[in-house]
C-alpha cells in the first residue's frame, strides 16, 4: 500500500492540496451547471488528463451533522443514490480511514459500475470542517467493476456568518473512471452526479 507509512505527514498533505483548490481564484472556473440551489463549476485538472469540479450550496443543517453524512459511515449508504456499497478497511488515529466503495452504473450504463478503494480524512477547517479523499493502488479488484482513481477531492463545510443553523457546503471532485468512456459523457455524468448528491443530501437531512 504505497504512500501510507506515514498516515499523518499524508493526511496533511491532502489538506493541503484541497486547502490550495479552495484558494483558486474565481476566473479560472467555467459554469458547468446550475440549478437553483446548486451550482457546479470546473477547469482542467493539473493532476490528470480530465476536469476539477467545484459545487458549492447552502443546506439547511449544521456542519457536524451534514458531514457526519459525507464522510466514510454507514449513514453514507442510507441516502447517496450513486453508492452502492460501502467498506471500511482500515481505521486509523485523527479521523483517517481507508475505504472500498462501488458505485452504480450511469448514463444509461455507459458508465458501468465502478470501485474506488479511497483514504479518507476528517479535520478541522476555520469555523467548520474538511472531509477529503484520494484513491490509493489497491491490489485488490472486485470482480465486475472498473477501478476508478479519484484524485484529491473533498467537501468544506462552513456555518454561514449570518445563520449558523445554515452551512455553505462546497466541493472539489476529480475522478479519473478510467475505462473506454467518451470524455463528453464523463463530464455530463459528473455534472449531474454532484447537483444530485445535494439534493439526496438534502432529502436525508
Amino acid at each position: 500500500m504505497e504512500g501510507l507509512s506515514d498516515v499523518a505527514s499524508f493526511a496533511t498533505k491532502l489538506k493541503n492540496t484541497l486547502i490550495q483548490y479552495h484558494s483558486i481564484e474565481e476566473e479560472k472556473w467555467r459554469v458547468a451547471k446550475k440549478t437553483k440551489d446548486v451550482t457546479v463549476w470546473r477547469k482542467p485538472s493539473e493532476e490528470f488528463n480530465g476536469y476539477l469540479y467545484k459545487a458549492q450550496g447552502v443546506i439547511d443543517d449544521f456542519v457536524n451533522n451534514i458531514i457526519d453524512h459525507i464522510r466514510p459511515g454507514p449513514c453514507r449508504l442510507d441516502w447517496d443514490s450513486l453508492m452502492t456499497s460501502l467498506d471500511i478497511l482500515e481505521n486509523f488515529e485523527e479521523n483517517c480511514c481507508v475505504m472500498r466503495y462501488t458505485t452504480a452504473g450511469q448514463l444509461w450504463n455507459i458508465i458501468s459500475p465502478r470501485e474506488f478503494v479511497d483514504f479518507s480524512y476528517t479535520v478541522g477547517y476555520k469555523e467548520g470542517l474538511l472531509s477529503c479523499g484520494i484513491s490509493l493502488d489497491w491490489e485488490e479488484k472486485r470482480p465486475g467493476f472498473v477501478r476508478g482513481y479519484n484524485h484529491p477531492c473533498g467537501w468544506f463545510c462552513v456555518p454561514l456568518k449570518d445563520n449558523p443553523n445554515q452551512s455553505l457546503l462546497t466541493g472539489y471532485i476529480q475522478t479519473d473512471l478510467r475505462g473506454m468512456i467518451p470524455q463528453s459523457a464523463v463530464d455530463t455524468a459528473m455534472a449531474s452526479t454532484l447537483t444530485n448528491f445535494y439534493g439526496d443530501l438534502r432529502k436525508a437531512l
